[in-house]
Formats: structure tokens, sequence, C-alpha cells
């Protein structure tokens, strides 16, 4: 696949990153000759320094013939404009990053389309999206629901009264369950399990299952659900606004922010909230303003190491839940590891969403969700495929990779050894990075 990256910005150098593992024709486009250099020295693609809007340009990265353009600059005018240049000279399709939730509404959709975008990626609505689902769902790390929750992938990390704790998934098996553990997260690493590991205390277990069973895993897992309603929030950002805009009326939310011209801006922006101008990285600060009475702390702020710290001094002062925004890809194991409920990376966000459209050319019936060092997809089965020859466990799978649930009819279903895979079926692929391509020549005929 042809694949035209413009802006080497966090998102656009950690896509470029991504895609290049997986063996894509990957041409990178930006101003900026030392990012250019950077990512020309340690990946397989290749770079084109200049304006992402300049015709000139886009012909000489091969636009004309490129399956897929993606516009991810800091400037949501840029993308667009870039994305519909891409469309005229002949982009199959085409996506654009943006910062205004305005034009995510529905009735604007078509206006885009005519523009030539295909597909809008707004990273603060996913993460707010993404907090929210962590508020409504607290026991868990990972909520990742596929074809309207009939199949579930679940992340929850093991504390000392889980019951599962010590077993090996073999004698695992040997039990009646309606689960299946698709990966393991253990310190930093992800592991794609056998029946001879043993689930360790810290672990963070990648559960696939159906909505019925999911009490049975809670409850294997020594987990409970808490009520969230006062949720104190670090940091004045756009994911801060977005989520009081979508959850005014279901939790109070308290926003702290060190910068008084952003309290100003925010009492105008999320007027169903209550803003405080203070230093949230002061303790008495969080004292004061009842961090001890909280149902949840988000921390937003632009630093990962100022959220990651001030989520585990909430989680000492008894937040039932605690959110970090971690944007330091190299942190986000450590965070794992420390007593944070969730971390949030809206880098991983915006990926997920855009890798899907390389597995499938619609979206609709492709999700992929990124971990830190794993994907998950969600592939539809084509007439003729290889993974359609036999009973998976005549398939020889790689131990980078394992089938974790599929849809048949509608209906979502766990995979033992013994399940064929049929055309039309959607298939839960758990692989480490750079084993997607491996995925694709399954699913191919």
């Amino acid at each position: 696949m042809k694949i035209v990256i413009v802006g080497a910005g966090e998102v656009g150098s950690h896509l470029a990153k991504l895609l290049s593992r997986e063996e894509q024709d990957i041409t990178l486009v930006d101003n900026d000759a030392d990012r250019l250099a950077v990512i020309d020295a340690n990946y397989n693609l290749m770079t084109k320094r200049g304006s992402p809007t300049s015709f000139n340009v886009l012909r000489d990265a091969g636009v004309e013939r490129c399956d897929l353009f993606i516009a991810v600059t800091p400037f949501e005018t840029t993308n667009v404009i870039a994305s519909s240049i891409a469309k005229s000279l002949g982009a199959k399709r085409t996506v654009a990053r943006i910062d205004n939730y305005e034009f995510m509404e529905t009735e604007h959709s078509e206006y885009f389309l005519r523009m030539g975008v295909d597909k809008l990626i707004y990273p603060e609505y996913l993460a707010a999206a993404e907090i929210l689902t962590s508020l409504r769902r607290t026991w868990v790390r990972t909520w990742f629901e596929i074809h309207d929750g009939e199949l579930l992938v679940i992340g929850v990390k093991i504390r000392e009264n889980a019951r599962l704790r010590g077993m090996q998934l073999k004698q695992l098996a040997m039990q009646e369950h309606a689960f299946h553990v698709a990966a393991i997260k253990r310190a930093h690493t992800t592991i794609i399990p056998r029946g001879d590991d043993r689930i360790e205390t810290n672990d963070i277990l990648y559960f696939t299952t159906t909505r019925p069973h999911i009490d049975a895993i809670r409850d294997i897992c020594g987990k409970t659900q808490q009520e969230i309603r006062k949720v104190l929030i670090m940091g004045g950002s756009r994911i801060a606004v977005r989520l009081t805009a979508m959850a005014a009326d279901r939790y109070r939310f308290k926003i702290i922010d060190i910068d008084r011209a952003r309290c100003n801006k925010l009492c105008e922006r999320c007027p169903d909230a209550r803003i405080i101008n203070a230093d949230a990285r002061d303790l008495d600060t969080l004292v004061e303003e009842g961090i001890d009475d909280m149902d949840a702390f988000i921390a937003l702020t632009d630093s990962s190491e100022t959220n990651i710290l001030a989520s585990v001094t909430a989680k000492e002062h008894g937040v039932r839940k605690t959110i970090a925004e971690v944007e330091d890809l190299q942190f986000i194991s450590s965070a794992e590891n420390l007593n944070i409920g969730t971390v949030i990376n809206k880098k991983l966000l915006a990926s997920s969403n855009i890798f899907q459209l390389l597995l499938d050319a619609d979206a609709a019936s492709s999700k992929f969700m990124a971990l830190a060092d794993a994907d998950v997809a969600e592939i539809e089965v084509k007439p003729k495929s290889k993974i359609t020859r036999g009973p998976v466990k005549d398939l020889g799978l790689s131990r980078d990779m394992t089938i974790a649930g599929l849809i048949r009819d509608g209906h979502g279903m766990l995979v033992n050894g013994n399940t064929v895979i049929q055309p039309g079926d959607h298939v839960v692929v758990f692989c480490l990075s750079g084993a997607i391509h491996k995925i694709e020549r399954l699913f191919g005929q």
C-alpha cells in the first residue's frame, strides 16, 4: 500500500514509525528538515521536505498513486487543504487531523466529503471519549467494544486478591469460563500467552468476552465497580473542555489550572464546571480543593511526568479512579506499573483510528486498538481467505499473534482450537507490534 503522511510532529512521526514496521510504501512530508532527518535515519520510509499544501511537493511525494493520504500537521486548516489537494491529484482516501469539534458534527460531513476529505480525526475528542469510558467502568484499564458490544476486549490489572493469580492458562482452560486471555502486559513487555504462562501479580490481562460474562471476569479478578460523581481535573486542556461538554450532566467537574488567562476562557467554555486558578502540583492546593472527597482524578497537563506523579498522589489520598494523560510513549509502561487506573495517549488513539484504514478500505468493518507495543485488530474475513482453510489449531499461527474471538451473523463468540473461521466472520486478532503484515497474509487468498 502506498501511504503519504504530511506532518512529522508527534502523531505523524508515531504513525510513520508504526507503518514502517508493516512493510508499507511510506512517504513522510514536512517543512522541518531536522525532524525528517531523525525519521530518515531510524525508519524504513521515504521523506520529502516541503510545504504540505504545495501541489508540486505532493506530486513529488506520489499522492496521485497513493492509497491513503494522512494529514496530521498541528494546523487543521493545513490538513484540510492538503487533503483536498491530494484528493484532486488522485489519492484514493484522505484523512485530516482537526482540533475543532464543530467540524465533526453530522450535518457538516457532506461539506468535507465535497472538499475531498474522507475522514476527520480529532484526537482530543477521542481522548475525552476514552476517559468517559474509564469513568463508567472504573475497574478496568481498557474497554474496547466491537460490533456494538457483541464482543468486548477489556484490560484488567491483577492484584493480590485476584482468584486467578498464580494460575497457568492451561489450568484456567480446564475450568468452565466464557472468556479468553488474549494478551498479558507484564512490566514493560506484552506477551501473547500460551498454556504454560502463569498469571502474576501486577500483570495487566487483556480478556475477550461477551457482555453477559463481564461480572464473572470482574469477580475472578477481585474487582468492584465504583460509582463516580465528583471529578477533579488537573489542567484545562482541550481534552478537559471536550470532556465537560460531553458529560457535565453526569458528573460534577472541578478544573484546576495554573494559568489565569486560560481559567478565564474556561469559565466561558465550561459553564457547568467549577474553575480554580491554582497550582495542582501543590499538595496543599489539592487538599484544599477536596482531593480526599473526590471520586475521580484526571491529570491532563502538558507534562507526562506531572500527570503520573499527581495521579499517584491522588491514589494515596483515596481517590477511587485516577486517569493520566501520558503523551511520552517511553513513560507508558512505567505509568501502567504504578498505581494509576487508566493511561490516555492521544497519539495511540489517533493512530488506532487511522491505522484501521490500512487494514480495510471500509472503516466500518475494521477496528483497531493500539497498545504501547501490541495491536488489536478486527478484520472481516473475505471468501477463500487462507484463514478459512481449517480449524484454528491447524493454521500454524506464529507465537506473536492469537485469534481472540469473532463475530458471526452479528453475534460475538469466543474461539478455540477447533473453531473453523468462515467467510463473513469478523475476527479479532491480538499481535505484537510489527506483525500486522502477517495478519494481512492470513486474510488474503
